[in-house]
C-alpha cells in the first residue's frame, strides 16, 4: 500500500507539501498540487481519515437529520445535499429525527460525537432542545425547509443537558422555499375559476412550512376579494392518514368547499383516499391543487396541478451555506429561499393543455433572496 513518503517522493516535493495538499492546510501552487494529486492517482494513495481528523480537527463530514426519509420530497432533498457534500469532498451521516422533539434531540447529539464538521437539520415543531444543544455546543448548523424564529434561538428549557456555561452562540443560517406566494397562487388560480369556498388541509402545527402556507392560503384569499372562514381550514398533520379524516371532515360541513388546496403531498395522497372512499371525482365533484409535485403527479386521472419546490437545490444549496459558515464562522448568518413553480395540470378543472400536456405553468411571483438573520 502506498504511503504519503511514496506520494512525495513520486511528485518530487516533501511529505509536508503532500500533506497541505491534501488537508488543504496551505496554499500550494497549482502546478505543484498538480504534480501530487497525480502522484496519488497513479500510486492509489488513500488518506488515513483519521489521521488526518487528528490533525486538522475535521472529519471532513456532514450531519443530516431530516424526518420522513421515505417521504420523496425529503429523498431528494436527501440526493442533492449527497452530491454537493460529495463533489466538495465531505462525507454524510444521516439520522431520521421522525419529527419527535426529544428524538431529535438524541440523533442530533449523536451525530455531533461523531464529530461531524458542521449539521444540516429540518426542526421539528418544538425543536428547543434541538437550538438548545447546537447552541451550547457551537455546532456550525443550516436549518433546512422549515425556519427557526429568532425567540426559539433564546428559549432554552430549563434543566436541559449540558445547561453550563458554553461558548457564545453560533449562527444559524437557514435556507428554504417560498411558501406563502406559492400557496396564494393555487388560491387566486381557483378563484378564478370560479371557486368561492376553497378549502385547506394545514400541515403540522409548529411548522413554518405550515404557518407561512396558511398564511398564504389567507393572502390569496383576500387577493380575490373572499372571505377566510375557519371552517374550511383543517389540520391534516403533515400526514396522509389525518389528512384523510380531515378531508372526510371537511366534506361532510353543510356549505363544504368546492376546492381543496393541500399542504404537502403526504396530506395529497390522504385527501386521494378520501375522495375515492367518499364517491367523490376530481375536478367534477372538487377542484384539487397541492403543494408538492412528486413523480408520479402526472400519472393520476386527472393529473395534479401543484406547486413544484426545487428539492435537490434546496439540498445542494444547504452544503453551499454550511461550507461558508465553515470557511468563515464569523460571517453573518444568512436565510436563503429559493423560488418554486407552478405546475398546471387538470385536477383543478382546467382542460389539458393539446399541444403541451403537463407543461409547467408560470413560476410562482418569488425570487431567490438572501436575508441576514441572526435566531
Amino acid at each position: 500500500m502506498a504511503t504519503m513518503a511514496d506520494v512525495a517522493r513520486s511528485a518530487g516535493v516533501s511529505v509536508a507539501t503532500v500533506s497541505h495538499v491534501l488537508n488543504d492546510t496551505r496554499p500550494v501552487l497549482p502546478h505543484t498540487r498538480q504534480a501530487v494529486l497525480d502522484a496519488v492517482e497513479v500510486l492509489g494513495y488513500t488518506p488515513n481519515t483519521l489521521a488526518r481528523s487528528l490533525v486538522t480537527s475535521r472529519t471532513r463530514s456532514i450531519g443530516l437529520a431530516v424526518s420522513a426519509v421515505s417521504n420523496p420530497y425529503f429523498t431528494e432533498i436527501l440526493q442533492g445535499v449527497e452530491a454537493a457534500a460529495l463533489r466538495a469532498g465531505y462525507g454524510l451521516l444521516v439520522a431520521d429525527p421522525h419529527d419527535d422533539p426529544r428524538h431529535e434531540h438524541k440523533v442530533v447529539r449523536l451525530l455531533h460525537e461523531r464529530r461531524v464538521d458542521g449539521m444540516i437539520a429540518a426542526p421539528s415543531a418544538d425543536p428547543r432542545r434541538l437550538v438548545g444543544y447546537l447552541r451550547r455546543h457551537a455546532v456550525p448548523t443550516v436549518f433546512l425547509d422549515r425556519l427557526i424564529d429568532a425567540h426559539v434561538a433564546e428559549d432554552v428549557p430549563p434543566g436541559a443537558a449540558g445547561a453550563a456555561a458554553s461558548p457564545a452562540p453560533p449562527r444559524f443560517d437557514q435556507v428554504c422555499a417560498e411558501n406563502a406566494g406559492p400557496t396564494a397562487l393555487l388560491v387566486t388560480h381557483l378563484a378564478g375559476l370560479g371557486h368561492r369556498r376553497i378549502g385547506l388541509i394545514a400541515g403540522l402545527p409548529g411548522l413554518s412550512t405550515t404557518g407561512e402556507r396558511v398564511s398564504g392560503y389567507r393572502e390569496g384569499l383576500g387577493a380575490a376579494g373572499l372571505e377566510y372562514d375557519g371552517r374550511l381550514v383543517v389540520c391534516g398533520d403533515s400526514e396522509s392518514e389525518t389528512a384523510e379524516r380531515a378531508t372526510t371532515g371537511l366534506l361532510g360541513l353543510p356549505g363544504a368547499p368546492t376546492a381543496l388546496v393541500t399542504a404537502n403531498n403526504a396530506m395529497t395522497i390522504g385527501a386521494l383516499r378520501a375522495l375515492r372512499r367518499l364517491g367523490r371525482s376530481v375536478p367534477d365533484d372538487l377542484a384539487l391543487c397541492c403543494f408538492d409535485d412528486f413523480a408520479w403527479a402526472d400519472l393520476f386521472s386527472p393529473r395534479l396541478t401543484a406547486i413544484a419546490q426545487p428539492s435537490r437545490e434546496l439540498g445542494a444549496q444547504a452544503v453551499r451555506v454550511l461550507l461558508d459558515r465553515l470557511a468563515e464562522p464569523d460571517r453573518p448568518a444568512r436565510t436563503v429561499r429559493l423560488p418554486c413553480s407552478f405546475v398546471h395540470r387538470t385536477s383543478c378543472g382546467c382542460p389539458e393543455e393539446p399541444d403541451r400536456p403537463g407543461a409547467a405553468g408560470p413560476t410562482a411571483p418569488s425570487t431567490l433572496s438572501e436575508k441576514g438573520t441572526t435566531p
